[in-house]
């Protein structure tokens, strides 16, 4: 007899020696059989045929256990209940040479894979509330060419043929959407076996918020992107001596030849004349509206790849000489005489003997006022006679200097309207300067000048004019890292805010009026 290894064993060798000896005596001894020693002998007796069913079982799988070794008595040790499979299949039994089936005790138990469900693939990316989201412009011409074959869509379409729920030879996309469709942005080129994904590029002219200062109308805008984003198409030369340079931009009619009015163009100008960029800007912050659009652009012209300033050709300017740079030839003592006659202020039309020209006479406040910010002296100073110039001036380097003994016979120049809008001018050749001292300022460009307009005052005076100048110059991304930075940008402004002042205190010394110009 051995003895029970396992505390179950030793319970059941315990009770079965209490029962056995009780009802072999009951059975055996002369007393009464009553109800309680029956239901006693009973229970002994169901009992002991449970234990004697448990110790043969028991021996049978002693047995097979003995037979397979000691791994296979460790896999079925691993599972606790062999005839249970967690999915609900088990893998057919294995089959002897003899015909018969061994039963496996080792549980085979298949796991489905989950695919995980295919990203949504879509053209563009939206981008985070803080960073420049440029809409991709279909550049002309494109829009008929055949999309690129993706190699990367081609190969999941493959993988993913059979999955519910997508359509097979079509676009990787759920049914019902709208197809995956790819977005030229303007600068991309179409073609190339190696292009895998669409790629928009980013606008130089950034805009975060939901819409544009609102100084700047929807055409600025347009117009800004169009010459900060606009692929070259051609190059023209420009009779001057700045060296300027014509671009031809696309965005013209399909078909028509790449120059200047089928297709938009735009002057290119050295990069010392950055300030021009400034100037739009400045312009449209005052209300003024007198400026042509500017942007500043990295050309692939310029060898060193600086970022040069870019404006709007407009075709709709009157021809000008080539002398002045004017449609409308003035002197300085002319210019002084139309100042005292106000010609065309509160509708009045001027007497012939007036020499009145087409010009308002507000006009020329609103460009003084536009010309001391900036100390522009190309236009009303053609000879710096209000301030000590630099050697690089180009009154100096042209000799005019001297000139200044006889100012009343000095050319204006630049002074340019358009043709079907002779009452208004344009302000060109807007490159100013911020490194003139306040012991230099150019005063002289506020010569005769009696009234100024409102809205500049109102913005100078105001305590915003920093606060928009920063606004407004930050959706230039290309002029605004060629300055530095804000802390360029800073500087600049601090420029023209002590600049306003000045003017404001000369408005106030001389009594001048300020008066509404929304005419």
């Amino acid at each position: 007899m051995t003895c029970p290894d396992k505390p179950g064993q030793l319970i059941n060798w315990f009770i079965c020696s209490l029962c056995i000896p009780r009802v072999r005596k009951l059975w055996s001894s002369r007393r009464p059989r009553t109800r309680r020693n029956l239901l006693l002998g009973t229970a002994c007796a169901i009992y002991l045929g449970f234990l004697v069913s448990q110790v043969g079982r028991s021996s049978i799988q002693h047995g097979q256990a003995a037979e397979k070794g000691p791994h296979g008595s460790r896999d079925t040790a691993e599972v606790p209940f062999p005839e249970i499979p967690l999915d609900g299949t088990l893998a057919p039994p294995e089959s002897q040479g003899n015909g018969t089936t061994l039963q496996p005790n080792v549980v085979y138990i298949t796991l489905r894979s989950k695919r995980s469900k295919p990203a949504n693939i879509r053209g563009t990316v939206k981008p985070k509330r803080r960073k420049k989201h440029a809409v991709a412009s279909v550049a002309p011409g494109q829009a008929a060419l055949a999309g690129p074959s993706l190699q990367a869509q081609e190969a999941a379409r493959a993988a993913d043929a059979a999955v519910p729920g997508f359509a097979q030879g079509g676009n990787l996309g759920k049914v019902g959407e709208r197809p995956w469709r790819l977005v030229w942005g303007p600068g991309v080129r179409a073609g190339g076996s190696d292009f895998l994904q669409p790629q928009a590029k980013e606008s130089n002219i950034r805009i975060y918020s939901e819409s544009a200062p609102s100084w700047l109308s929807k055409d600025d805008i347009r117009k800004m992107r169009l010459l900060a984003d606009s692929e070259v198409a051609g190059l023209g030369q420009v009779s001057s001596k700045s060296g300027a340079r014509l671009l031809v931009l696309e965005g013209g009619a399909p078909g028509s030849a790449p120059r200047c009015g089928p297709s938009p163009c735009g002057l290119l100008k050295q990069p010392l004349d950055m300030s021009e960029v400034f100037a739009f800007h400045l312009d449209r912050i005052l209300g003024l509206n007198r400026t042509l659009p500017s942007v500043s652009r990295k050309s692939e012209f310029i060898q060193d790849g600086r970022p040069c300033p870019i404006i709007l050709w407009d075709a709709s300017l009157s021809s000008a000489s080539n002398d002045t740079h004017s449609s409308v030839k003035l002197t300085w003592g002319t210019y002084q005489q139309l100042l005292k006659q106000k010609c065309w202020q509160n509708g009045r039309v001027p007497k012939p003997e007036w020499g009145c020209t087409e010009i308002h006479h507000h006009e020329w406040s609103k460009m003084a006022l536009f010309d001391f910010l900036l100390q522009i002296y190309n236009r009303l100073d053609t000879n710096c006679c209000g301030f000590r110039p630099r050697k690089e001036d180009a009154c100096v380097q042209n000799g005019l200097r001297p000139k200044c003994n006889d100012q009343d016979s000095a050319a204006l120049a630049h002074i340019v309207q358009r043709k079907h809008d002779p009452r208004h001018l344009v302000f060109i050749d807007n490159k100013g300067f911020f490194d003139r001292s306040e012991d230099n300022l150019n005063f002289k460009l506020l010569e005769g000048i009696k009234e100024f307009p409102e809205s500049a005052v109102s913005v100078l005076k105001s305590q915003h004019l920093r606060q928009k100048l920063l606004q407004s110059l930050f959706l230039d991304k290309v002029y605004w890292e060629s300055q530095g930075g804000r802390q360029g940008i800073e500087k600049l402004i601090d420029v023209i805010e002590q600049r306003a002042k000045i003017l404001i205190t000369y408005i106030n010394a001389h009594g001048a009026k300020v008066l509404p110009m929304n005419e």
